[in-house]
């Protein structure tokens, strides 16, 4: 066994043999696999293998569609017979919400050039004869969906890679991983110890144990999996084909054609935790115990769509264990508290993702970046607060309800809630909705007396959207106050801040105090990898605020940059909250709690100072995010209900009040302004999201190389605003822009209805060749195309008079 290597990658199953082939194809050869036992024990033996290409997530859709491409291509490269089928899958939809999710899926595959296409009865009838398609409201077939054989697949890779020069290494349980003080790891194992720059964590149902030898907490936990397989159906022994897979999400199963019989799969209501405090060493490729019992409503509408499946006996029955994270999405990427440190662990639908998993975890562990922005599945979408408690209740609804739409706007509340602040309960009181951001509650939207305490989703407008529409009216014709707290908050504070965080960020830091600046965060490959405000608070203090759910995957670009040795940046976003106090009147709802000057010579727009109000000492700033003329105000977390009770009480007086996330959504719509994880993303180059003005190319910043390569090139796309024509539903991101001839031309990142502007209005981009003013485009909102206007400017102050003034 070598004793140095470029990576380690510890699990032998499905997830690791791809990391491993993949970063051989890159051109890292001196790397090595250690497996505990044989490859493919643990969950990959036993998967149902299905494939499919097609997801909600747009980038997700196109890592499928990778990995459904590279089986006979692997198969062809080594020689080993990955078992593809590909007779297609049949998806069905029995209610209109589904519908609308297929026919989005359907307009998402068409601009990415998929296979995803409606089919009629007669067609589907055609394609298979065994399935009762009475109720179906709508059929769509992707061709190129099936299965695969598990063994085949992993070996196959494990092929690939050793023809490339990497080993494996068979029943060689990690027992040490010991940080080193120059970054590098040390992996113990009985055979001898292994020194490496990366460890990868693909140990699949033994990621927690093998994380805690690092001193990491992965909130994940496994369960119970079951699915049967059905004697012969002489049905299919006649045929001299394979029948297409059926994918009955409403129905809350899964079926495909094995042998010459059916596999039936489910998740069902009733679900069983394994393993909860940890996955035994011993652990193989045994089963659990069959309990058909569970799924049997499962099984039964599975024999009501396909009655042939209640006639066949049962061949066997697999009831294993898969391990789950809190939302069913991997957990990808670097440890940002550790070097070198990467994870790819809880994935669920293995044979769908392996491919694309293990080529981008291959882009990011040696060039610092995947090309796809894969936030949702970034492990540092998580912190210590998804402990132990949390991922078990939302395992548990994740399980249970595996088939069920993710709606655009849903908030589930298992598990919550997990992190309050103190107005928590004031804000209770006064008909808070919340939602869950990095574990923090915070308001959604504000109900009025007698309306209802519960929000319904869907891909129309909901029972939210008129109060939504009353808090962001108030605002423009009045006031409002928005609690801010999840925004993520930092000081700098030492001789040497401004130089260091000169080096971290892309605009020059203002070298007055007071004074606050905008500026991006560049990405390793030049794209846009947060937005920040920055502001000087006194010579050698400055405070930093971005986004609070990207606190951890920004911890990754801060540690990038060795800080001085009499300098300090430490987070504030637990230690202190904040209001935005936002429209005509916001000032003289200040001035009337506060005796500093908030007049608009005493306090300028982008100007910030240390006021009283209402007695508590804040930090205060003239910014919003609302568009309109506001303040930020930053006080201790203490502070917190003391300063909101004073607003709202002072806000009152004026016909103001509360106001929600929701709405401020609809507020930065119609000023036009982006939001990091939608519209600003490393995928997207400054020039392309409007942000190359904050750059300055006269100092060294981080990557500044990879900007300046990025900047040189003419845009690809061109971020944009549009009117779009509908009346019962909103973009909400991720729908798919053609031009009106059907070809592909861009896709939404944000969308709401603006209601001081009355517009149904979305951000995304489009091609850059085609983003002028005027052009009509159609956004497939329902699935459905909708005429969609690029406008010249943002609907709202379009000469800047209300936020200046």
């Amino acid at each position: 066994m070598r004793s140095h290597a470029q990576a380690v990658v510890i699990g032998g199953g499905v997830i690791g043999c791809s990391i491993l082939y993949h970063l051989t194809k890159a051109g890292w050869t001196d790397v090595v696999l250690l497996e505990r036992s044989e490859l493919t024990s643990g969950s990959t033996w036993h998967a149902a293998a299905n494939m499919h290409g097609l997801h909600d997530v747009t980038n997700i859709s196109r890592l499928q569609h990778y990995t459904m491409n590279l089986y006979k291509e692997l198969e062809a490269e080594t020689g080993q017979s990955c078992g593809v089928f590909q007779p297609g899958s049949l998806y069905l939809a029995q209610t209109e919400n589904r519908v609308h999710q297929l026919r989005l899926q359907k307009a998402k595959a068409r601009r990415y050039g998929m296979n995803f296409h409606e089919v009629g009865r007669d067609e589907a009838e055609r394609l298979h004869p065994l399935v009762n398609f009475d109720g179906v409201r709508c059929i769509m077939f992707e061709p190129d969906g099936g299965n695969v054989d598990p063994s085949g697949v992993t070996n196959a890779y494990a092929i690939g890679a050793r023809q490339s020069g990497a080993e494996i290494h068979r029943f060689t349980p990690v027992t040490g991983t010991e940080p080193q003080p120059n970054g590098s790891w040390i992996v113990r194992t009985d055979k001898g110890d292994i020194r490496t720059p990366w460890i990868v964590n693909a140990a699949g149902l033994w990621a927690r144990e093998v994380a805690a030898l690092a001193g990491v907490e992965l909130p994940l936990i496994p369960t119970e999996h079951q699915y049967f397989v059905t004697e012969t159906i002489p049905e299919i022994s006649a045929m001299n084909r394979r029948l297409p897979s059926v994918a009955d999400r409403d129905g809350e199963y899964y079926l495909r054609q094995e042998g010459k019989g059916l596999l039936v799969g489910a998740y069902e209501r009733d679900m069983r935790f394994w393993a909860e405090n940890g996955t035994p060493q011993d652990f193989g490729h045994e089963l659990f115990a069959d309990d058909l019992e569970r799924i049997e409503d499962n099984m039964m509408r599975a024999i009501d769509r396909v009655p042939a499946v209640g006639t066949a006996g049962i061949k066997r029955v697999i009831n294993g264990p898969m391990i789950w994270s809190p939302d069913s999405s991997a957990l990808f990427g670097p440890v940002p508290e550790l070097q070198g440190y990467f994870c790819c662990c809880g994935i669920i639908p293995g044979f769908s993702q392996n491919g694309g998993l293990g080529r981008l975890s291959a882009e990011w562990i040696i060039t610092g970046e995947p090309t796809l922005d894969l936030f949702g599945w970034d492990l540092a979408r998580y912190g210590s607060w998804a402990g132990k408690a949390f991922t078990k209740a939302r395992v548990a609804d994740q399980y249970a309800h595996r088939f069920k739409i993710h709606y655009p706007n849903e908030e589930r509340t298992a598990g919550r809630p997990v992190r309050t602040r103190p107005a928590y309960e004031r804000q209770k009181e006064l008909g808070a909705v919340f939602g869950l951001n990095y574990g923090w509650e915070h308001p959604l939207w504000f109900r009025a007396e007698g309306e209802p305490d519960v929000e319904t989703y869907g891909f129309t407008r909901q029972n939210w959207w008129e109060p939504v529409g009353r808090e962001a009216r108030m605002l423009r014709d009045r006031a409002g106050i928005i609690d801010i707290s999840n925004f993520a908050k930092y000081v700098a504070r030492g001789p040497g801040a401004e130089t260091w965080l000169n080096t971290i960020f892309a605009n020059r830091m203002p070298r007055e105090v007071g004074r606050s600046c905008l500026t991006p965060l560049i990405g390793v490959r030049g794209g846009i990898a947060g937005d920040f405000t920055v502001t000087k608070m006194a010579e050698d203090e400055f405070w930093v605020i971005g986004s609070g759910m990207a606190e951890r995957f920004h911890q990754r670009f801060f540690n990038a940059v060795p800080l001085p040795d009499d300098t300090t940046f430490l987070s504030r976003t637990e230690g202190v909250c904040g209001f935005n106090v936002a429209g005509p009147l916001s000032r003289q709802i200040l001035q009337s709690l506060s005796n500093d000057d908030f007049s608009p010579n005493g306090f300028c727009f982008m100007r910030s100072k240390p006021v009283e109000i209402a007695g508590v000492t804040v930090g205060a700033l003239r910014v919003s995010f609302t568009g309109d003329l506001g303040w930020e105000l930053h006080c201790h977390t203490r502070d917190q209900l003391r300063l909101y009770d004073a607003l709202i009480e002072a806000g009152r007086a004026v016909g103001a009040g509360p106001v929600g996330s929701r709405a401020l959504m609809s507020l930065r719509l119609e000023k036009g302004y982006g939001s990091w994880g939608r519209e600003y993303s490393p995928e997207w180059w400054p020039q392309e999201s409007n942000l190359e003005r904050l750059i300055n190319l006269d100092k060294d910043f981080l990557n500044k190389s990879a900007c300046t390569s990025t900047l040189s090139k003419p845009a690809r796309e061109k971020m944009a605003i549009f009117e779009i024509e509908v009346e019962e539903a909103d973009a909400s991101g991720g729908e798919p822009i053609f031009l009106p001839d059907g070809t592909p031309a861009g896709q939404v990142t944000s969308g709401a209805y603006g209601y001081h502007v009355e517009k149904s209005l979305a951000l995304g981009y489009v091609r850059a060749d085609v983003a002028t003013p005027g052009r009509v485009f159609d956004v497939a909102i329902l699935g459905r195309p909708h005429r969609a206007t690029l406008l010249e400017q943002p609907p709202f102050d379009r000469d800047g008079s209300r936020l200046r003034g």
